[in-house]
């Protein structure tokens, strides 16, 4: 109950046809990653990496190669 916390298992996530991309704030160094719709260009957050484990973590949930990212700023 108090000071245990479940593991979050990824959502299910349709990538068919979007570009994973990691988004850099050049202000803050703040870095999300998600997933990009080259037609419309909507970006879709699906989670903020504060270290290189959660850039793992991002690459194995969501079956993504490291050159297929693209990084935005």
């Amino acid at each position: 109950m108090f000071g245990r916390r479940k593991k979050q298992t990824a959502a299910s996530y349709q990538r068919d046809g979007k570009i994973p991309v990691i988004r850099s704030s050049i202000c803050t160094g703040e870095q999300t990653a998600g997933f990009k719709d080259p037609s419309s260009g909507k970006f879709e957050e699906l989670m903020l990496l504060r270290d290189g484990r959660d850039f793992e973590e991002f690459l194995r949930q969501y079956q993504v190669e490291e050159s297929e990212i693209r990084w935005e700023w």
